[in-house]
Formats: C-alpha cells, sequence, structure tokens
C-alpha cells in the first residue's frame, strides 16, 4: 500500500503538469521515477501502459468537445505507433547502465525544451478547425516523436504538439486535441514493445496502477489549477525541475566531482531563476497591454 501511494503521488504530480500544460506527463513521471531509482526501460513501460488509460480518456474526453481532427490523428498516430514500438524495443535491448545516461539525455533536453517553450516567445495561433498539413509533413513528425517518446520516456506532446502549433495552420484546441488523441496509438504500441522486450515480469502492478490512479484523481484539480496558474509560469518551473533531476542522473554516470556538480546545480538554478523571471514579466507585460486596450470602443457602422 505505501508504494501504491507513492507512485499514485507521482501520477497526481504528472497528471497536474500535463493537464495544466498540455503535455509533461511522460516526462515528468518518467523523471520522478527514474529520479526515484526504477530502471529506465521499466519505468517508461509503466508510465505508457498507464497511460494507455489516461491517453483514451483524454482523447474521448476531446472528441466529445470537438477538438478531434481524425484525420490529423491517423496521418500523426500510426507512424507514431510504429516509432514508439521502435523505440520501445531500442530501450528494452538496453542495459540498466547504459539507459540511464541515455534516457536521462533525452528526457534534460525535453526538459530545456520546455522550459524556453513558455518562458520565450509563445508561438502562432490559427483558427482551423481541420489541418492541412498532409502525410509528408505528418509522417516523419510522428516517427520521431513517437521515438523519442517510448525511448527517452516522454515527449510525443513535446515533440508534436509544438511542432503544429508553430506552423501557425491550426487551430490550438484542435491540435492539441487531436495530439492527445493519437497518443492512444503511441501508449498501445509503446507498451506493446516493451512487453515483447522485456516481459510482464519485470513490470510492477503497484507502479503502474499508482499512475493510472493518480492521473484519474488529479484531471479535475489539473482544470482548477490551469484556472490559478499561468502557463507561462509553471511551465517554467516544471522544465527546471526536469533539467535537475536528470542532470542528478547524468552527472552520477560521469562520476563527476563534488565541485562540478555543485557548479552544474548553480547553473542551473541561476537559469531557472531567470527564465521564470522573463515569463513573469511577459504575463504581466501582455496583461498591461490587455488593460490599455479599449474593450467597449464602438466601432462606425457600415450602410453600404
Amino acid at each position: 500500500m505505501p508504494t501504491l501511494i507513492v507512485f499514485a503521488l507521482v501520477g497526481l504530480a504528472a497528471q497536474l503538469v500535463d493537464g495544466a500544460l498540455g503535455m509533461a506527463y511522460g516526462i515528468t513521471s518518467t523523471s520522478l521515477l527514474v529520479f526515484a531509482g526504477i530502471n529506465p526501460a521499466t519505468a517508461s513501460a509503466s508510465v505508457h501502459l498507464a497511460e494507455v488509460g489516461t491517453t483514451l480518456a483524454s482523447g474521448a474526453s476531446h472528441w466529445r468537445f470537438g477538438n478531434v481532427d481524425w484525420k490529423l490523428v491517423l496521418k500523426l498516430g500510426v507512424p507514431g505507433a510504429i516509432g514508439a514500438f521502435l523505440g520501445a524495443t531500442l530501450l528494452s535491448a538496453l542495459s540498466t547502465e547504459n539507459a540511464a545516461p541515455f534516457m536521462s539525455g533525452i528526457l534534460l533536453a525535453l526538459g530545456v525544451y520546455v522550459l524556453l517553450r513558455f518562458s520565450v516567445r509563445p508561438p502562432k495561433v490559427a483558427t482551423a478547425r481541420t489541418s492541412p498539413h498532409g502525410a509528408r509533413f505528418l509522417s516523419p513528425l510522428g516517427l520521431v516523436a513517437g521515438f523519442v517518446d517510448a525511448s527517452g520516456g516522454g515527449g510525443w506532446g513535446p515533440v508534436s504538439t509544438p511542432a503544429l502549433l508553430g506552423a501557425g495552420r491550426t487551430a490550438p484546441r484542435t491540435v492539441v486535441g487531436s495530439v492527445s488523441a493519437s497518443e492512444f496509438l503511441v501508449a498501445l504500441a509503446a507498451s506493446a514493445g516493451f512487453l515483447v522486450g522485456l516481459g510482464h515480469e519485470v513490470l510492477d502492478p503497484s507502479t503502474i496502477g499508482g499512475l493510472l490512479i493518480g492521473g484519474v484523481l488529479a484531471a479535475p484539480l489539473a482544470a482548477w489549477l490551469v484556472t490559478r496558474i499561468p502557463a507561462p509560469v509553471l511551465g517554467s518551473a516544471v522544465g527546471g525541475v526536469i533539467i535537475l533531476t536528470n542532470a542528478r542522473t547524468l552527472l552520477r554516470a560521469a562520476d563527476a566531482s563534488g565541485a562540478v556538480t555543485a557548479a552544474v546545480y548553480a547553473v542551473i538554478l541561476v537559469l531557472w531563476a531567470l527564465a521564470i523571471g522573463a515569463a513573469v514579466t511577459r504575463l504581466r507585460r501582455s496583461r498591461t497591454e490587455d488593460a490599455a486596450t479599449p474593450v467597449d470602443q464602438e466601432q462606425p457602422v457600415s450602410t453600404g
């Protein structure tokens, strides 16, 4: 029971992040599991098995609210599933000693991306409810995002969502809803790859069940959280946590001295504080500009 509660708290924390940001459930939960000493391949496998349930619920919710473009789901999700199966197979074949720094390197890079993604300029916003992108753009994107997601323990959202939003041709709600729905295919394929490569014996029901329970319980709280904490500030904070936890693993793998470790932590903390400060400053500037913009200014009526 204590183990189940611990992993439920991990799932709850990860879902709070994902529900508020629209991404980072996998990289947050995997980072925490690896930090707690779980084998990297087992950590990623457990997260993806739990995600089979959470992504199904998330995709169904987005479909109910009309946020899903099913053509986008198939063009992105099928290549993503192929990439996820390959990534899971690769990670399963690596030894624990080699897998830990490999996964932490990917997670750290994604953490840096999340940090910059929410502390610097946001992407362009479009209004199209169906994606105009074809397989030439979506297939490679899905393949890479799926591979990174399975081999790194997370990354489907951080890789595919910003790429689609950055293109500025599809409405954000459609991008988020379609990416969430397609993630079910990715989680299913990654889980199959891990079960083939690892077998079910190494998987702990308490870990998977705890992540799933925590994620389900956190869903309504995450909806409330997003109304209280601005996404740029929360995203910058979470990005720093991911960087710190995975930097610790990489420093240990490199047998870094105490002085080097302290110096690296100091640099990370300073850059983290600057990123959060930049996010807060940009948020305040945006609110000031919005407050200065006339809202009730009447426009002349044309009688043409």
